[in-house]
């Protein structure tokens, strides 16, 4: 019995992915999962899932999502959120999460001043200035934040294309 219980935990640890065990599942480390790991994206996930965007988030990518945190969608004005989470809104839903993704994985380090296609066909202007990176008007607060499909970079705002 005292085998089985061993057995049974090691198999959860590794899983779950507890103490840095490699997943058996390579989606279980995708932007998705790690942006619904981290606890400050419960709002972006819903988003996604919303518009239909998890699978495609789970995909090959390679992504680079500017990750607007809960706090940062608190700052639209009060019932925008609810309102794009309605059936009736996933287009509009899809054109603002696919603005936050650019193709491919930029690193940090990679990163200067200059215009980025987006996902959704519009550009992001990204400024770098005194060590502090802006993407449009929101300010970049934590880079490099890895995934086995891409890279999340955590911004303070929601950026709304055209």
């Amino acid at each position: 019995m005292k085998t089985i219980r061993i057995l049974t935990l090691s198999a959860l640890v590794a899983t779950t992915g507890l103490f840095g065990v490699a997943h058996a599942n390579p989606k279980a480390n995708d932007i998705v999962a790690v942006a619904s790991s981290a606890g400050s994206f419960n709002t972006l996930v819903a988003a996604v899932k919303a518009a239909g965007l998890v699978e495609t988030l789970q995909g090959p990518g390679p992504f680079t999502i500017f990750a607007p945190t809960d706090e940062a969608f608190a700052k639209l004005p009060k019932g925008t959120v609810e309102d794009l989470l309605k059936p009736e809104n996933k287009e509009k839903l899809v054109a603002i999460l696919t603005y936050h993704v650019v193709p491919g994985k930029v690193m940090a380090a990679d990163v200067k001043t200059m215009k980025v296609k987006t996902v959704n066909g519009q550009s992001l202007d990204v400024k770098v200035a005194d060590g502090v990176v802006t993407v449009n008007a929101a300010k970049v607060v934590k880079t490099d934040v890895s995934a086995s499909n891409g890279v999340i970079h955590v911004i303070d705002s929601v950026v709304l294309p055209n």
